[in-house]
């Protein structure tokens, strides 16, 4: 695992100075080595975290005649077979890395040599013949890449903080990018909240070349259904599965796992115990508020596994650590889920360097809460007269929005307004939203709102709701494409590389999400139970306990922090003078959101996070800009 940088000049040599100052900024996500190539105007840089072939897998690597080079982060599972099958194609190797794979596979396949891995990557290959530089992101988005590019110079990096120390760029904010993060929490790619900067969507190859970027996708989520029997689906899950799983022990170090006791990672836990010779180190965080506390679920399967298990309860270090974890995602992105993320990794890596996750069930198996939500909402529709639909609506404006987050009443509440939508795609949009679209346009200033369309979400949702299928189709592959590279899977990245932890995610090879796509959705979520055939088919795994529980995710009390730990900082960030002077919200509105929470009238939490994150980023990077 690493992080990976580099430079292109239109019109001089590279000073080793350069790509050096941009590397040093991923030291975090490679502390045990470093690694350059330069030539002329040209230059690549790497910081690895050893993982395989510990000794001789330091990279920049080369193919045999050393006309292409390659920096990469990420892990090639299947490797071993691809290695064996290109020496009987006359290929000599000198490592026994999965990088010095893939420059060789690129040797003989071109661009078609990212079909044949299976794993997370980042690529970057230097075709110093062709003059050519290729990028490539793998199939779900698993391990990010960003990109600039003007008359002078094209510059990529792993994250977004080694560009910006680039001293020959000029920069400036994307107001459409800011708009969609108020919605989403998240900026999609291809934009980030840069004009000049580029997110390399998932599955994507970019080719740069005589001044000329082009860019083609190599891999789709399935959106066929596929006719299969239930017990047939049940056998070919399990195999792939466990298969999956038994890929991502591969390594030359140790490899444990967080363990939230949720179905997904339990799963995972029980599959590792299944196949590693030794105990597997299992790590959970909890909070001091009990209902965001899932310890007692990871205990239950710890136990039943007999596992390593450690746990850390997130106090008032939040505060020591809040900020760096903001700037260390170079934008604005305000998913809460990054903290606790941040610090099971903090905890993790104390102990070893690589983990696995439960990352993807939710998507493969229609596992979150919303799905069910919009389900019945499609049911109430059909079927529900329109005097009790408008009934309903009435009842959701009388109840109380003092409730937290998250609870009954308040997700009640929430389910009653997403009803309001006369289609299902803006019910979707309601549920994964901070913001409903008449506070975002409040909260806006109008020279903002004038210079941005409010359709700017719905829009790119849109490109992957409209396909052809059932709801559950429907949002599974909308999410797969957006919140799950796009959020979640930059969550975890910076998350975990913060801390020098690579993470692995078995539910997320590609092989499983092609078969998992292509099942009937009453196989995933049968009269309303989601993930029926994923616990089905591993129930004689699971404790009795996690196979009833519902879907909690990784919430944390951001309405008490908000009122406690965070207050004075929101204040002094987000109230100010100087927060202001931008143009780009109504001073107003923000402090009514603020005096409301503070009263308990209403609980806005979420949504003064997603304005404090956005003021974070601001005071670091832009407190000097005029709309």
């Amino acid at each position: 695992m690493c992080g990976i940088c580099g430079i292109i000049s239109e019109n001089r040599k590279v000073d080793f100075e350069e790509i050096k100052k941009m590397n040093d900024l991923l030291i975090h996500r490679g502390p045990d080595e470093e690694g350059f190539f330069l030539e002329n105007n040209v230059a690549l840089a790497m910081r690895r975290l050893s993982i395989i072939d510990l000794k001789k897998g330091k990279q920049p690597i080369f193919n045999e005649n050393q006309d292409k080079v390659i920096v990469f982060n990420g892990e090639i599972y299947n490797f071993y077979d691809l290695k064996k099958e290109l020496i009987n194609k006359g290929h000599i190797f000198k490592t026994n890395s999965d990088t010095e794979t893939i420059i060789h596979l690129y040797e003989e396949y071109g661009k078609n040599f990212v079909k044949y891995l299976r794993g997370m990557f980042a690529i970057a290959i230097w075709d110093r013949k062709e003059k050519k530089l290729i990028l490539v992101r793998d199939r779900l988005g698993k391990k990010p890449l960003f990109y600039y590019y003007d008359s002078n110079f094209f510059l990529f990096s792993s994250e977004i903080n080694p560009i910006l120390s680039f001293k020959n760029i000029s920069l400036s904010i994307n107001l459409k990018a800011l708009d969609m993060y108020l919605t989403l929490q998240y900026i999609p790619a291809p934009y980030t909240i840069y004009n000049e900067i580029k997110k390399l969507e998932m599955s994507s190859i970019l080719e740069f070349s005589n001044g000329e970027i082009s860019i083609e996708k190599y891999w789709e989520i399935p959106k066929k259904t596929e006719n299969i029997s239930y017990n047939d689906a049940k056998e070919k899950l399990k195999q792939i599965v466990e298969e999956a799983v038994k890929l991502r022990l591969v390594s030359d170090v140790e490899v444990g796992a967080f363990l939230s006791g949720g179905i997904d990672s339990s799963i995972v836990v029980a599959i590792m115990s299944k196949y590693s010779n030794k105990k597997v180190k299992t790590f959970s965080i909890g909070f001091k508020e009990e209902k965001f506390n899932e310890l007692d679920y990871a205990r239950q399967v710890a136990k039943m596994y007999s596992t390593d298990h450690y746990e850390f309860i997130v106090e008032e270090e939040l505060t020591d650590i809040i900020d760096n974890l903001i700037v260390n995602y170079g934008e604005p992105f305000a998913d809460p889920s990054a903290i606790p993320s941040y610090y099971v990794s903090k905890i993790a890596s104390r102990y070893l360097k690589v983990t696995l996750n439960g990352d993807g069930g939710d998507e493969s198996f229609a596992g979150y809460r919303r799905y069910v939500a919009l389900k019945i909402i499609e049911n109430i529709k059909r079927y529900t007269p329109q005097f009790i639909i408008k009934t309903m609506d009435e009842i959701s404006k009388i109840l109380p929005e003092k409730n937290a987050p998250f609870n009954k009443v308040w997700l009640f509440r929430k389910f009653l307004k997403s009803m309001e939508n006369k289609e299902l795609l803006r019910s979707y949009i309601s549920t994964v939203s901070f913001f409903d679209l008449p506070e975002k346009e409040e909260i806006k200033s109008n020279k903002f709102n004038s210079l941005t369309s409010s359709e700017l979400p719905y829009n790119y949702l849109k490109n992957f709701f409209d396909i052809d299928g059932d709801l559950i189709k429907k949002m599974t592959y909308t999410d797969f494409n957006s919140y799950l590279p796009e959020c979640l899977m930059m969550k975890m990245d910076i998350a975990s590389m913060a801390n020098s932890l690579e993470t692995r995610s078995p539910l997320l090879d590609h092989i499983l999400v092609e078969f998992t796509q292509t099942l009937p959705s009453d196989y995933k979520m049968k009269f309303l139970e989601t993930k029926y055939i994923f616990k089905d088919t591993f129930k004689e795994m699971l404790p009795n306990q996690i196979k009833r529980r519902g879907k909690m995710g990784f919430s944390i009390p951001l309405g008490t922090w908000m009122r406690q730990k965070l207050k004075k900082r929101f204040e002094e960030r987000c109230l100010s003078e100087k927060a202001f002077k931008s143009g780009l919200f109504e001073k107003e509105k923000i402090i009514n959101l603020w005096e409301e929470h503070q009263s308990f009238k209403k609980d806005h939490g979420y949504k003064l996070w997603s304005i404090f994150v956005f003021f974070t980023w601001y005071e670091k990077y832009f407190n000097d800009f005029r709309i």
